[in-house]
C-alpha cells in the first residue's frame, strides 16, 4: 500500500512537473542541453523551487519509500531479522532525510536550464505576488483533482477501447 501511495504520489508530482515545463520551455532541446545555468538563474531557480515548494512536498516521501523498498528486499532474503531491518531502516530515515534537498536541487537546475535569468526574475516576482501566491495555495489542489479526473477518463476511454479491438478482432474471425 506504501509502495502504491509513493507511486501515486510521485506520478503526481512528475506529471504536474511535466505539463509546467513540457509547456514552458523557450529554447530548443539543443540548445537546453548544451547551456549551462550562470549562477544568478541558478539562485532564482532555487527561489522558485522554495516558492513552489508544497508542490513538491510529496517528494519528501521519496527517501522514506526508497528506504522501506530496500528493506523489504532485504526483507525477504532474510524474514528472521525483521525487527533489525525496521531499526536499520529507522535509523537510515533519519540519516538520510536531508538527501530529500537532491531532488530540489535537481529541479532548480532544471529550472535553470529552461529559463533565462531574467525569465526566472520574472518568474519569481509573479509567484511572490497576490495572484501568484493564490496560484501557489491552489495549485496542489487543482493538481489533485486533475489525476482523479485523468484517472477516471483513462478507465472510461480504456473500456472503449477494449469494446473497438474486440469488435476489430470478431470481423477478422477471433472471438474475444
Amino acid at each position: 500500500m506504501l509502495v502504491n501511495s509513493l507511486a501515486r504520489c510521485a506520478g503526481t508530482a512528475f506529471l504536474a512537473l511535466a505539463v509546467m515545463l513540457g509547456t514552458a520551455g523557450v529554447r530548443t532541446e539543443a540548445q537546453q542541453s548544451q547551456v549551462l545555468p550562470s549562477p544568478g538563474a541558478l539562485l532564482l531557480a532555487k527561489q522558485l523551487v522554495n516558492l513552489k515548494k508544497a508542490q513538491f512536498a510529496i517528494w519528501e516521501s521519496v527517501v522514506p519509500g526508497v528506504i522501506e523498498q530496500a528493506k523489504n528486499a532485504l526483507l525477504q532474503t532474510n524474514p528472521a531479522l525483521s525487527k533489525e531491518l525496521d531499526t536499520v531502516a529507522v535509523q537510515l530515515r533519519g540519516e538520510f532525510a536531508p538527501r530529500s534537498n537532491e531532488l530540489l536541487d535537481l529541479v532548480a537546475n532544471l529550472y535553470a536550464r529552461q529559463f533565462t535569468e531574467t525569465e526566472l526574475s520574472q518568474i519569481v516576482a509573479f509567484y511572490r505576488s497576490p495572484i501568484g501566491g493564490k496560484l501557489l495555495a491552489k495549485e496542489p489542489a487543482v493538481n489533485d483533482e486533475s489525476l482523479g479526473l485523468v484517472q477516471q477518463w483513462a478507465s472510461k476511454f480504456s473500456d472503449e477501447v477494449i469494446v473497438r479491438i474486440r469488435a476489430e478482432m470478431k470481423k477478422k474471425g477471433y472471438d474475444l
